[in-house]
C-alpha cells in the first residue's frame, strides 16, 4: 500500500478497490458504474474510472450532487507503467459538503481522454493547461491549444522526463553610489 494515496499494488495492477458503501451517493454511483473503484485517502473519497467512462461518470456525479467543479490536473507517475499519466478531477457537493476526486489513469506516450467541457464548461482552461504542460489530449475539446507556452514550444515541461533547460539571463551591473 502506498502511503500517500492508500492505493494497494493490486489497485495499480488493475483490480478495483473496495466500494465505499457508507455514502449512499457513492453507493449509487458504484451501482451505475460497476467498473469504477472507490476508496478513501486522507479524508477524501476517490473514484477511479477508465478513460472511456469518465465523462459519463462525471456527469452522473454532477446529477448526484457533485455539481461544483473545483479543478482538474494531470500527474506524471514516471515509474508507473503502463499507466504513467493520471488526470485528477476535483468535484464538490456543496450541500453536504463532500469532496470527490475522480482519477483517470492514462496509458502511452501520448495520453488521451474525453473532454469534460460538455459536463462542466469550466473544465476548458484546466484541460488546456494539462494539454500544454503535460501533453494530455482531451478529445472533443472546443479549443485545445496552448494556454501558457508559445505555440512554437516543443514538448511538455511538466513531464518528469522533460529536459531541464536554461535560459541565459543578463544582469545589468549596478552602479556604485
Amino acid at each position: 500500500m502506498t502511503e500517500e494515496t492508500g492505493v494497494t499494488e493490486e489497485t495499480l495492477a488493475g483490480e478495483a478497490p473496495a466500494v465505499l458503501t457508507e455514502d449512499p451517493v457513492l453507493a449509487g454511483l458504484a451501482g451505475e458504474f460497476p467498473n469504477a473503484g472507490f476508496e478513501a485517502a486522507r479524508g477524501h473519497d476517490i473514484a477511479r474510472v477508465g478513460p472511456a467512462e469518465v465523462a459519463g461518470f462525471v456527469d452522473a456525479a454532477r446529477r448526484a450532487g457533485f455539481d461544483y467543479f473545483l479543478d482538474l490536473c494531470a500527474v506524471d507517475h514516471l515509474d508507473r507503467r503502463p499507466q504513467r499519466y493520471e488526470v485528477v478531477v476535483n468535484l464538490v457537493d456543496p450541500r453536504r459538503p463532500v469532496r470527490l476526486l475522480v482519477k483517470v489513469a492514462l496509458e502511452g506516450p501520448d495520453p488521451v481522454m474525453p473532454s469534460l467541457t460538455g459536463v462542466f464548461p469550466g473544465a476548458n482552461f484546466y484541460e488546456r493547461e494539462a494539454f500544454d504542460l503535460m501533453g494530455v489530449r482531451f478529445e472533443g475539446h472546443p479549443d485545445l491549444t496552448r494556454i501558457l507556452l508559445p505555440e512554437e514550444w516543443e514538448g511538455h515541461p511538466l513531464r518528469k522526463d522533460a529536459p531541464v533547460g536554461s535560459v541565459p539571463i543578463q544582469f545589468k551591473e549596478s552602479e556604485a553610489r
